[in-house]
């Protein structure tokens, strides 16, 4: 083949990707015209603007994130901040608060969900959704702001390509992650976003329980957690470098073999894009007395319980490290960057970075040394120093994180309501020069 046609992969992988958005925001445009034309031409569906915009909506397309926005939303509710709550699962705890000030609302994610948030009538939206105006949800006219908060305490590069470019303002909780915002942001000519060093909420809150959970005598972690039996907890992320698809029959073979307590948590998403392999693994290692395959809402009893945890590339990696004070066992990683953020970056992700500061790492050569290698890590102390290290440069203003991020959102509230005002000002001076112009 003649060099001049010759793409590299990783170029490849991004010219597919373009296209992709292309073909998708063309797809889409039309879908919706298409609905505008059909419901506004018979005069349905048509309804008066609000005087009023509503000054918080809070997006979450999956309710695995409620998490991240219940420390949000408690502080919201406090200081009586108008919200909107809109969520993709009908089964969202969200749903089930009691707050005064806080509405919520479920859409499936399918065309009504997306032309609800593509027409929203809001002064800000904070999502912690990637891929905003990349494909089927698009910004709305009628918003004026959107925050992105991230899932969990690591890389901003490693969505998928575009996945926070066209966000006005990113939440923060380490130096690494403004570092990689900014590059992009040069490396597209992209408007500058606001960032704002917040800390990260969820984390605040699993720590206040946990410390609550150890001043009650642990009265309320349930029984397994109080076991002296070692128990070692496997959490991956999912997709094809993913622990379990790599080695998933392999590994769990082996730590049956240990005697240890199990505790296999695949990731949520596994069960709906990886099911066929998932269904393999669990009917090839069926729950025992010392192995269990765990699907809770809540992952704190399974972080709690366990003694040490073995993933991959998972943000629950920085969870179980951060919060819990415990050692890692970690996968070689294979990770593809071509279709995330981090392909155009120069440097190796932070998380591939830190992972050798937080625990071992695993490879098939060393399979058959599982046993020893977990015995070492459960009694090394050199970990412990290099925990606090991680912690420092991804863990801003620990204890701080909800009230940040809610100060944050009043001031973007005030600049927001202070600019409507001045503009109102300037059209009222602008119509009354006009009145004049014309009686002159």
């Amino acid at each position: 083949m003649p060099t001049f046609l010759y793409i590299d992969p990783g170029t490849g992988s991004m010219l597919f990707t373009i296209i992709l958005g292309l073909m998708g925001g063309v797809f889409y445009f039309f879908r919706s015209l298409k609905v505008k034309l059909k419901y506004n031409g018979l005069g349905l569906g048509r309804k008066e603007k609000s005087a009023e915009k509503i000054p918080l909506v809070i997006f979450s397309d999956h309710k695995r994130y409620w998490n991240i926005f219940k420390p949000v939303c408690d502080e919201l509710e406090k200081r009586g901040i108008r919200t909107l709550y809109l969520t993709g699962s009908s089964d969202d705890p969200a749903l089930e608060q009691n707050y005064d000030h806080i509405e919520t609302g479920y859409y499936s994610l399918d065309k009504t969900m997306f032309q609800t948030l593509n027409s929203l009538e809001a002064k800000i939206v904070l999502s912690t959704t990637p891929s905003l105006d990349v494909f089927q949800w698009k910004r709305s006219p009628g918003v004026d702001y959107y925050i992105h908060i991230p899932h969990a305490a690591s890389d901003l590069s490693m969505y998928r390509m575009f996945g926070i470019d066209y966000y006005d303002a990113i939440l923060l909780s380490g130096q690494f992650q403004e570092d990689q915002v900014r590059s992009l942001e040069n490396l597209r000519n992209l408007p500058a976003k606001d960032l704002r060093y917040v800390g990260i909420p969820y984390l605040d809150s699993m720590k206040d329980r946990l410390i609550k959970a150890d001043r009650s005598s642990d009265q309320d972690l349930p029984d397994a957690t109080k076991a002296a039996e070692t128990t070692i907890l496997v959490a991956p992320s999912w997709g094809e470098s993913s622990l379990l698809a790599r080695f998933g029959e392999a590994l769990l073979d082996r730590l049956i073999q240990t005697g240890y307590n199990i505790i296999v948590r695949p990731h949520p998403q596994s069960f709906f894009s990886e099911k066929p392999m998932l269904d393999r693994l669990m009917d090839l290692f069926p729950e025992s007395d010392r192995l269990s395959w765990n699907r809770d809402q809540d992952n704190f009893f399974c972080l709690a319980q366990s003694d040490l945890l073995i993933s991959d590339f998972s943000g629950i990696i920085f969870d179980y490290c951060l919060v819990f004070d415990k050692p890692i066992l970690y996968t070689e990683v294979h990770y593809d960057t071509a279709p995330y953020d981090c392909w155009w970056l120069d440097e190796e992700p932070w998380t591939f970075r830190a992972l050798p500061s937080l625990g071992q790492v695993l490879t098939e050569d060393n399979f058959d040394r599982v046993e020893k290698i977990i015995e070492d890590l459960l009694e090394n102390p050199t970990y412990q120093a290099q925990r606090d290290l991680v912690r420092q440069e991804s863990w801003a203003f620990p204890g701080q994180g909800a009230e940040r991020t809610v100060d944050f959102i009043e001031e973007k509230l005030e600049d927001l309501d202070k600019a409507d005002s001045e503009a109102s000002q300037q059209a009222k001076q602008s119509k009354k020069k006009g009145e004049i112009h014309v009686l002159s």
